[in-house]
């Protein structure tokens, strides 16, 4: 402490502490003209989400930068710390690779924009959901468990991304049944038809043409011949994702209702199983 006096050590407790104060000014000033923006001018808060999240890091950097700079004693400290620095910077630079990589990637993906807040996306094979918000070093997604799923920027970077709000939010969603080879296959395709297009959330989908022409609103396909099963593919048209989920699952309520009051079986695979030692017996 002989090279910092008292003074000194508290002008940087004062800088930093007014660097606090500023920051926590800024954030809450941007939370609040988020929230209006979002509601009122249909602003895409993603870029202003990064914004808050990167203030701090760059209040406090400039902070520390300016008490090293402005008192002296500081000052030379700096001069000999960067002077013996070279081998800590190299071991410092190689420890934080993975850190600068999260935060270019936050940068691309605030200027490209592959997804926003507020957008439902499945990244990989595994991780669905809204995102909630866009940080210098990870992704926070809200998934319908109501978790948070927290991914590095890096990782983002390097996965297939699929956006379902990006300019059409409409869904074809595949719904599946299976049916019996005994079974009605007109009436099993009926049934669906029906109760497909009596659900809230079914949307038309049909173009002029089609209308003309008579087609059903609701397609349904005969997609495959299984060892046991027809297998039956209804192409239903929802407004977004989350609705088209819980549609997914009352179209297969409601359907396995109607399936059962009009003797559409659902079958399910048969197993017969022979033991040799009763062969031998019978012999």
């Amino acid at each position: 402490m002989d090279f910092i006096n008292r003074n000194h050590l508290i002008a940087v407790v004062l800088v930093m502490l007014l660097a606090s104060l500023v920051s926590y000014v800024i954030r809450r000033y941007l939370t609040k003209f988020l929230d209006k923006s979002t509601d009122h001018l249909k602003v895409d808060p993603t870029r202003y989400n990064f914004l808050k999240n990167g203030t701090t890091a760059i209040i406090m950097g400039s902070a520390l930068a300016f008490a090293f700079y402005a008192i002296p004693s500081l000052r030379s400290l700096g001069a000999t710390l960067f002077a013996g620095a070279g081998i800590a910077a190299a071991i410092l630079a190689f420890a934080s690779q993975q850190a600068m990589s999260n935060v270019i990637n936050g940068i691309f993906l605030v200027i490209f924009k592959p997804f926003r807040v507020g957008d439902v996306i499945k990244i990989g094979t595994d991780h669905f959901g809204i995102v909630e918000d866009i940080t210098l070093r990870h992704t926070i997604i809200k998934s319908f468990e109501n978790r948070r799923i927290i991914m590095p920027n890096a990782v983002i970077g390097n996965e297939t991304i699929i956006n379902s709000n990006i300019k059409d939010e409409k869904i074809c969603r595949f719904i599946e049944f299976g049916i019996s080879y005994d079974s009605n296959y007109d009436l099993a395709k009926s049934i669906i038809q029906e109760e497909a297009i009596k659900h809230p959330d079914f949307i038309d989908n049909r173009n002029e043409e089609q209308i003309k022409n008579g087609d059903h609103p609701l397609v349904v396909r005969m997609i495959s011949h299984g060892d046991f099963s027809i297998g039956l593919r209804a192409y239903f048209w929802v407004e977004g994702p989350i609705k088209a989920m819980y549609a997914h699952f009352d179209l297969l309520e409601s359907v396995k209702k109607r399936f059962d009051a009009e003797g559409i079986e659902i079958p399910f695979p048969y197993r017969t199983i022979v033991y040799k030692n009763d062969l031998k017996n019978k012999k």
